[in-house]
């Protein structure tokens, strides 16, 4: 057995949170002595959580509405935090904060087992961080056309500056704007934010929604067209942090990796 180390996911709200199941069935499969929680962390109480972990912690995951607001905390950062301005891992590794995104791998991993290999045109719900990855992942996947719906132009500013870099000319457009002739439909929005947003239900188009609790979401509930799970997006991510915090790569494997996936797929219900 290994020596004993702590992890945790942090997030508010964070009792609906999945992690702990897939963390804890893949580390069993890995037989590795490590303890995975959630924590109930806001924005004003990230730092003092932070500053207050001792050496037997290994890392953390970070949910809403943390994913920003750990990025002034940080002593390094991977290429995709520095892209994206969002950061769901922290490692820690000999007193460094070292942050890093395996939301974009989340989502294609996502993507790909829903049948979705490339896209040329995407409607994206939403402008916070998922929806920051979301754009990264889908430019990667071929993507050379979006439209961004929000709430307000204000909440777009930094989804259409990613954008910009990224070279994916995007619209933006009212939240609850029908998808226009796209290949996906990609809806960011937590569940409750989505209950009440009548959005045309997409006539074949593919729906990613990253909400899953409950599941079927209320959009994806109902969508007339295929519809892939938040659970996959959650699964995948969680790999790209387990790989972290064990190796130090979100590109190294695991050891089994297939037998860690399959446990994990277990342990939240997904086939």
């Amino acid at each position: 057995m290994s020596e004993r180390r702590r992890l945790a996911v942090l997030g508010s709200p964070i009792e609906h949170s999945r992690s702990p199941a897939l963390h804890a069935a893949a580390y069993r499969v890995l037989e590795l002595d490590w303890e995975y929680g959630r924590a109930e962390v806001d924005t004003a109480g990230l730092p003092g959580f932070i500053a207050g972990l001792g050496d037997e912690w290994r890392g953390l995951s970070l949910t809403m509405p943390l994913k920003r607001d750990v990025l002034p905390l940080l002593d390094d950062a991977d290429e995709l935090v520095t892209l994206t301005g969002a950061a769901n891992t922290l490692v820690l590794t000999d007193g460094r904060r070292r942050g890093a995104n395996t939301d974009v791998y989340g989502i294609m991993r996502a993507l790909a087992e829903g049948g979705v290999k490339g896209v040329e045109s995407v409607h994206l719900l939403g402008g916070g961080a998922t929806a920051a990855s979301a754009l990264v992942a889908v430019r990667r996947l071929g993507a050379d056309r979006a439209t961004l719906a929000v709430r307000s132009a204000d909440r777009a500013r930094e989804a259409l500056d990613l954008a910009g870099r990224i070279g994916l000319p995007t619209e933006v457009v009212a939240l609850d704007a029908a998808p226009g002739p796209v290949d996906l439909v990609v809806s960011t929005l937590p569940g409750p934010a989505a209950a009440g947003l009548q959005v045309a239900a997409g006539d074949g188009i593919p729906l990613f929604d990253v909400a899953y609790d409950p599941w079927p979401s209320p959009l994806g509930s109902r969508w007339r067209g295929p519809v892939i799970s938040g659970l996959e997006m959650l699964l995948h991510q969680a790999v790209g942090q387990i790989r972290l915090f064990l190796t130090g790569s979100a590109d190294e494997p695991l050891p089994r990796e297939s037998e860690v996936v399959a446990a994990m797929r277990t342990a939240v219900g997904l086939p």
